[in-house]
């Protein structure tokens, strides 16, 4: 029988007897795809994405994470099928009113952006300014869901890429793809199987990241 411990804020650091701790088993496999997960370009995600039980498992996964408060800080839009081309088009039209004189040849760039990936979900931020929780935790439970998003479309078979071009990054672009005032974009996160095998890219030496705090003599 697993124990249960409740949940309280300020809750005393002393009990009357110590918790043993509780066997839990290794998990190799995920140990192996945290260590070797890698990024692929966006023409490397293509056909066939996840159907909707498969979305829908990833979309939960992304939800459990670290949130301090229980706001719910964060939502996903999903981008899919035919309405990847109608969302593009409406994108391609407000960008070249923002941008008279543009190319030809950039027209469309926004219809082709999210034509590229079967799917496409937008992590969306939703801070609450009144709740007792600081903003930084709950823009960071945001990017904590996105991460668990592409941890779950990698485990699941899938590659999972996140951006932030403009359609995320200027509020016009956004309010046309769904996001309310007051909420911002934490990313694209483009979604498909995978095309090509990732290069990995040098990483940073542990004693160039990682200190470990002593006091001072």
């Amino acid at each position: 029988m697993t124990q249960s411990v409740p949940r309280h804020h300020h809750q005393s650091t002393t009990a009357s007897a110590p918790l043993a701790p509780i066997a839990v088993a290794p998990s190799p496999q995920t140990l192996a795809l945290l260590e070797t997960r890698r990024s692929l370009p966006l023409r490397a995600l293509v056909e066939p994405g996840p159907d909707s039980a498969e979305l829908d498992r990833m979309l939960g996964i992304a939800a459990r994470v670290p949130d301090h408060g229980r706001l719910v800080p964060w939502r996903f839009i999903v981008i899919e099928g035919e309405a990847r081309a109608a969302a593009g088009d409406r994108l391609d039209a407000l960008y070249a009113a923002q941008n008279p004189g543009l190319a030809p040849e950039k027209a469309h760039m926004w219809r082709d952006y999210l034509l590229r990936a079967p799917v496409t979900v937008i992590v969306v931020s939703r801070t609450d300014p009144a709740a007792k929780i600081p903003e930084l935790n709950q823009v960071l439970s945001a990017g904590a869901a996105a991460m668990n998003l592409v941890i779950a479309a990698s485990a699941m078979g899938f590659s999972a890429l996140w951006l932030l071009k403009w359609p995320g990054r200027d509020p016009d672009a956004a309010a046309l793809l769904g996001v309310a005032a007051g909420e911002q974009v934490a990313g694209f996160l483009h979604i498909g199987r995978p095309a090509a095998k990732a290069e990995d890219r040098p990483r940073p030496q542990l004693d160039q990241i990682v200190t470990r705090w002593r006091p001072a003599p």
